[in-house]
């Protein structure tokens, strides 16, 4: 029988009336198996997978198809956002049998769960042709399978293992820019390809490098992105929250789902980008984004849920990609009435913004300055009614079937989102924004820290379950730096300590000096994976490099800093696609060279957010105003006059009330 009833996953239960007789992932479900010696299946997805969505009404409704699958399996679903760690796993196998990836990801396994065959989305036919197939296999050659499944075991165990540091490091970041140039989209910003992804992280790096070294030419590159990225169909101007990526190449159709994880990671860029050239736009962004996600996400104890789904409801009540977003001219016509060409010219209602079948995806493609002009209206006035139009539409909108919701609520998602959140608020200096970002804080604290477990990765009805993973520690002890950086309260810091040190004592490989993705004290069946690469979110051993380089400072902790200064320079050594590891690029700006800025005194925490209204490269910036427990910061006295020491390369200057002389640094 089906047991996913008795899930919480918002994707599992969509699948919880299927025929298939879905199992969870867990030991009872592998021991089922291996009693009673049939192979599994393994399908991996999430909630918001188009595909996904397409291969269950194809295959995993259909009782034919439910037949073979029953008879023959034991069919395991998996959450791809809950269990990360197998879907790396089996992507793998994947890609090493397919050369490609993507999902839905779907394996048949040996009964301990070791991969034999695999692919992503398939049709029925074909997929019922090839587990009969496998299934006859298994029972005629089963010692040809084994032996297949330990040879793909052995490749997945390579790729899963820590980087080896290369004798002559190739690192030269000034070849690597070259290089990474050539893929760039001058035209319309990000990448020069479809379907064309947002890469935050890739965005945060550039835009830091591009500030500290004055690079004009990549300044214009981030501020063409980030502008045809606002302008594009991919950010929602009539409500807000980007979308995960665009099909074309000029950021117009995306595909609809809207992540947390994106619109956390693209805050900070954004922020930056206010920082550093007070471009309404950006602040425009960071504004509608967040009010996005608190009136769609927010889950009523100061946490966000995940995701919504590009499907909903059309007019007669069919699932379909984008229906919630997309407009008729018929519609905008009745809606905008008399200024519908002005409306037209703004997000183009024209061949340009045209998607198909009659629908339209608003897009700008030039400034509201150069519109004003042509129409011969002020700036201010066309703002007005472009502000007037997006409310009337989203009013209108509301009264659509909305996109499903992912309502489970995920502890690095939401960590992301307090860092953004901190990022959001010094740019914009709106209070509101480190409050949202403390409640966040709280709500992670009280429901997803177990004494005896650590973290626990996610949260649905009022129940937090499944340990967490390295992603879930090291996004979480960013925000809790972070949080520290932003208001100087101690309990932040100390916090941040005391889950690090459990971090290294459940995840670090003590031979490679890198973290698993999962606890390596796990039982699991499922090879420890070191995973060091970005991708749409940063390495989790990134994120802990520079943590580990925060902490090694505050505390004055040379293992936490040879660990990091280890792990990035083993990175390094390695790289020869810059675009798969900015965030060892991003630890690099400080290790190139280490910069401490700490403001000390009544003023100080003033001064300090003063500095983070400006983009920061790679300096790190403290404040105290008292007395300290934390030993960098314990020799400072605090006095009524608030000082600044700089310190630069383990060497300080004379502590200085004359903030002047900050100016001739690019921290």
């Amino acid at each position: 029988m089906n047991t996913l009833h008795l899930e919480s996953s918002p994707y599992l239960l969509q699948h919880a009336n299927n025929p298939i007789h879905w199992k969870a992932w867990n030991k009872e479900t592998l021991t089922l198996a291996q009693q009673q010696d049939k192979l599994i299946i393994v399908s991996i997805g999430y909630s918001t997978c188009h595909w996904c969505h397409v291969m269950e009404h194809e295959s995993f409704e259909n009782e034919d198809v439910a037949d073979v699958m029953n008879t023959h399996f034991i069919s395991i679903k998996v959450d791809r956002e809950e269990l990360p760690h197998l879907d790396n796993f089996y992507m793998k196998a994947v890609q090493i049998m397919t050369k490609q990836g993507g999902w839905p990801l779907n394996v048949v396994c040996l009964p301990d769960g070791k991969p034999i065959w695999g692919g992503t989305y398939f049709r029925k036919d074909a997929w019922v042709d090839s587990l009969l197939q496998l299934n006859k296999l298994y029972q005629e050659k089963k010692d040809t399978v084994l032996d297949f499944a330990n040879q793909l075991n052995e490749g997945i165990t390579i790729l899963s293992q820590a980087p080896a540091a290369q004798e002559e490091s190739r690192f030269n970041i000034d070849i690597l820019l070259d290089t990474w140039k050539k893929s760039f989209d001058w035209e319309y910003g990000g990448y020069d390809r479809a379907p064309k992804f947002m890469m935050p992280t890739n965005l945060l790096y550039l835009q830091k490098k591009a500030a500290l070294h004055q690079d004009q030419t990549l300044l214009d590159y981030i501020d063409l992105s980030l502008t045809r990225m606002a302008w594009g169909g991919i950010f929602d101007t009539v409500e807000g929250g980007f979308s995960r990526y665009a099909v074309d190449h000029k950021w117009h159709v995306p595909h609809f789902e809207k992540m947390l994880y994106d619109n956390a990671q693209l805050l900070s860029v954004y922020a930056d980008g206010y920082k550093r050239t007070k471009d309404e736009l950006y602040k425009e962004i960071i504004d509608k984004t967040i009010n996005f996600i608190s009136a769609n996400w927010a889950n009523g104890e100061g946490g966000y849920y995940s995701a919504l789904d590009a499907d909903s409801l059309n007019q007669h009540e069919h699932l379909e990609e984008g229906a919630y977003y997309v407009w008729t001219i018929e519609e905008l016509k009745s809606l905008i009435k008399e200024d519908f060409d002005l409306f037209s010219e703004v997000f183009n209602i024209n061949s340009f913004g045209h998607w198909e079948e009659g629908n339209y995806v608003l897009i700008q493609t030039q400034p509201l300055e150069t519109i004003a002009q042509e129409y011969n209206i002020s700036l201010e006035l066309l703002k007005e009614k472009k502000g007037n139009w997006e409310n009337l539409l989203n009013t209108y909108r509301s009264h659509r079937a909305k996109p499903r919701l992912d309502d489970k609520t995920l502890t690095s998602w939401n960590a992301m989102y307090i860092s953004g959140l901190l990022d959001a608020y010094t740019a914009t200096t709106n209070t509101k924004y480190l409050k949202l970002a403390e409640e966040n804080y709280s709500f992670i604290q009280n429901k997803l820290w177990n004494e005896e477990l650590g973290l626990l990765r996610t949260y649905k009805n009022d129940e937090a379950k499944i340990e967490a993973f390295l992603d879930d520690y090291a996004f979480y002890i960013q925000a809790l730096i972070n949080l520290f950086e932003h208001t100087g309260e101690e309990h932040y810091i100390s916090t941040a300590k005391n889950i690090t040190d459990y971090t290294l004592d459940h995840f670090l490989d003590h031979k490679s000096k890198f973290f698993y993705f999962s606890k390596y004290s796990s039982d699991d069946v499922i090879t420890p994976a070191i995973e060091t690469e970005d991708n749409v979110i940063p390495s989790s051993n990134a994120i802990m490099a520079m943590n580990l380089l925060k902490l090694g400072v505050l505390y004055e902790h040379t293992y936490y800093t040879e660990l990091a200064n280890n792990m990035t320079e083993t990175m390094l050594s390695m790289i020869d696609y810059p675009s798969a590891y900015s965030h060892w690029l991003l630890v690099q700006l400080y290790i190139q060279q280490p910069m401490e800025l700490t403001w000390v005194g009544k003023d100080s925490l003033k001064d300090n957010l003063n500095t983070r209204s400006k983009v920061i490269s790679r300096a790190f910036v403290f404040n105290m105003d008292g007395n300290s427990s934390i030993p960098y910061l314990s020799k400072y006295v605090a006095n009524e006059e608030t000082v600044h020491y700089l310190c630069m390369n383990n060497a300080c200057q004379a502590p200085s009330a004359d903030n002047s002389k900050l100016e001739q640094y690019s921290l």
